[in-house]
């Protein structure tokens, strides 16, 4: 066969099959995979060259239950699927589930038969005491079938190179049989999904033997985590334990690399000054945009390099399906997808990313209410403040009642995402909750390595370029704010003076304000922010030791009260400038932007007062 001749070959399937996973190992590249349905949200396209020198154009449709498509994504992968200019359709299967996943094989062998099935995750398979009878399986569907294991990388492209030759070597059989394009596609020339599920279940009882039982230990776990009254708990626990291992995890890495950055600070300074700059320009590049780059990347690295790995380790296990299906009603009751609570987890590690996964929610309405409301819930760069200020003013300590805090701050987070979902849906984002099929996958043992370095490359270090880029011009504006004057006083403590009225109502004051809004760009400079302001230097100071931080801090009116609110509005105020970007680029309107900005700011205000007024009265 000519290898320069043109092969486009679909892998299809439902959600959570390990779609994404095959198409890596065949095409080398690195698709985000998740044990979670909706990962895919769009066509992944890569090339596959078969042992055989073939170059195969390999598409990496959406997950889909049926070719009567309910959702965008499933209209996506329908005309993939029933595109008559592909060779082939590759149907990935989950052995463990065998009878639901042939209802959508079957779909696609009604209207083409160019077809390969895999059966996936055969180890799993195995695991739980079962047996397929591949032979037969073939039989009965007229088509190849093969076996695979995700972690047996050369056997899937030694089975599948083998099969879709196989394939392209009959391909005018096949092409005689297939049917025409997805644009003349029309259900009602298919069976209706009942008879398809009668098929599909006719065909996995003759197929599928269980000739020893197991008792499956992964249904009582189930039973644990799904549970109204024990998941909960054990929900909290989890994110607990993981912001205990972060708090105690990132604070040396991050001293050390603040140490090692703040070094290079005098080097760049001369080097800048060497070029003939003046004496200004080269402050302004060294301690003004670099300082905030070293701050931003010394502050927010080490905590995402624990963070999102942990966090990717519980998505590989299986653990974010089951926190949707607990959270799932609450949402319901906010006239809201449950899938929200996928991307309200999303949203811990980063809220841009967060708002871009809402892709995963076929409602438009339900789509905008979850971007809206993503900020709710603190992403990594808020992590830093908050994290500082429970341990200056309620944990010194003990690292463990720092994390229990932090916790209770995420769940205030998770309450006020409630509060502003169910006040959006009934005001300008009126409607009725739709309804979605949670699919509760099987646990899986995550590959650690794999974890590791796909949480660097793919989060950590994505989120932190997103930051650094923000950063830079940031770090500049500031400079110029605190080193031109206006009058006997810099531009930055005039701004502070300006806000002390209403950050004083607010049981803040003016600098605090004035560091949040400056902090725009990124969230981790509002602390250095806050700290040059109290100091009158006209360049963030470069102190890593908390004990004289809460000095400064208490010498300059800070009690219980402004610690608790510094919390609150970190939780509630208004979201970054790159989720703000995110936010009007998926939604299509500065509009929506505007009011993502809105509305977690107007609940922190209006909490933070409140807080202050009773404080007040009371004590």
């Amino acid at each position: 066969m000519s290898d320069d001749r043109k092969v486009k070959i679909v892998l299809a399937g439902n959600p959570n099959v390990g779609k994404s996973t095959i198409f890596n190992c065949l095409t080398g590249m690195h698709q985000h995979t998740g044990n979670w349905a909706g990962k895919t949200v769009a066509n992944a396209e890569g090339i596959w060259k078969t042992k055989d020198d073939v170059k195969v154009h390999l598409i990496d449709a959406p997950g889909c239950y049926s070719l009567e498509a309910s959702s965008p994504e499933e209209e996506v992968a329908r005309d993939r699927i029933c595109d008559s200019g592909s060779q082939g359709v590759i149907v990935v299967c989950d052995g463990t589930c065998l009878e639901r996943n042939l209802i959508l094989a079957l779909q696609i062998l009604k209207h083409r038969q160019d077809v390969i099935i895999c059966i996936n995750l055969m180890d799993q398979v195995r695991r739980k005491g079962l047996e397929i009878d591949i032979e037969k399986l073939e039989k009965l569907l007229g088509v190849p079938v093969i076996t695979t294991e995700s972690s047996k990388k050369e056997e899937i492209r030694e089975k599948l190179g083998k099969a879709v030759l196989d394939l392209l070597s009959e391909g005018d059989k096949n092409k005689a049989a297939s049917k025409p394009s997805s644009e003349g596609y029309d259900s009602k020339l298919l069976d209706t999904p009942e008879v398809f599920a009668a098929r599909a279940q006719s065909v996995v009882e003759q197929v599928v033997f269980a000739p020893e039982e197991k008792e499956d230990i992964t249904l009582k776990i189930d039973r644990a985590l799904t549970n109204p009254l024990v998941g909960f708990p054990i929900m909290a626990l989890m994110v607990l334990i993981i912001f205990w291992i972060t708090v105690q995890g990132a604070n040396y890495p991050s001293d050390i690399l603040s140490k090692w950055l703040f070094k290079l600070e005098q080097p760049l300074y001369d080097g800048v000054a060497a070029l003939g700059a003046s004496k200004e320009f080269c402050e302004m590049i060294a301690f003004g945009m670099y300082r905030v780059l070293a701050w931003v990347v010394s502050v927010m690295l080490p905590p995402m390099a624990i963070f999102f790995p942990l966090f990717t380790l519980l998505e590989d296990w299986g653990f974010l399906p089951r926190v949707a299906f607990n959270l799932d009603r609450c949402f319901k009751c906010c006239k809201a997808c449950g899938k929200q609570a996928l991307t309200m987890c999303m949203g811990l590690g980063c809220n841009a990313s967060a708002v871009v996964g809402c892709r995963i929610i076929d409602s438009e309405r339900e789509r905008l209410l979850a971007m809206l409301t993503n900020s709710l819930v603190p992403c990594n760069g808020r992590f830093p403040i908050m994290i500082a200020v429970i341990t200056m003013f309620f944990a010194a300590e003990s690292s463990w009642k720092g994390a229990a805090i932090l916790t209770a701050a995420i769940l205030v987070g998770v309450a006020a995402t409630f509060g502003a979902t169910k006040m959006l849906s009934e005001t300008l984002l009126k409607g009725t909750p739709s309804s979605f099929t949670l699919e509760l996958p099987a646990y899986r043992k995550p590959e650690i390595g794999k974890v590791v370095v796909r949480s660097i490359f793919d989060r950590t270090l994505f989120v932190l370029g997103r930051a650094v880029a923000v950063a830079a011009p940031a770090g500049i504006v500031i400079w110029l704010l605190a080193n031109i004057n206006a009058g006997d006083a810099s531009l930055i403590s005039k701004i502070a003076e300006t806000l002390e009225p209403l950050g004083a109502f607010m049981g803040l004051d003016g600098v605090i304000l004035t560091a949040f809004i400056l902090g725009i760009p990124a969230n981790e400079i509002v602390l250095p922010i806050a700290m040059m302001i109290y100091m009158s230097q006209g360049t963030l100071a470069e102190v890593s030791d908390l004990s004289f931080f809460s000095e400064l801090l208490c010498a300059n009116g800070w009690n219980g009260l402004t610690a608790v609110n510094v919390i609150i509005f970190s939780l509630m105020h208004w979201p970054c400038a790159t989720t703000l970007l995110s936010i009007k680029k998926e939604s299509g309107s500065w509009k929506w932007a505007a009011v993502a900005f809105a509305v977690p700011l107007v609940m922190g205000v209006a909490i933070c007062s409140l807080t202050a007024a009773m404080y007040r009265f009371f004590l």
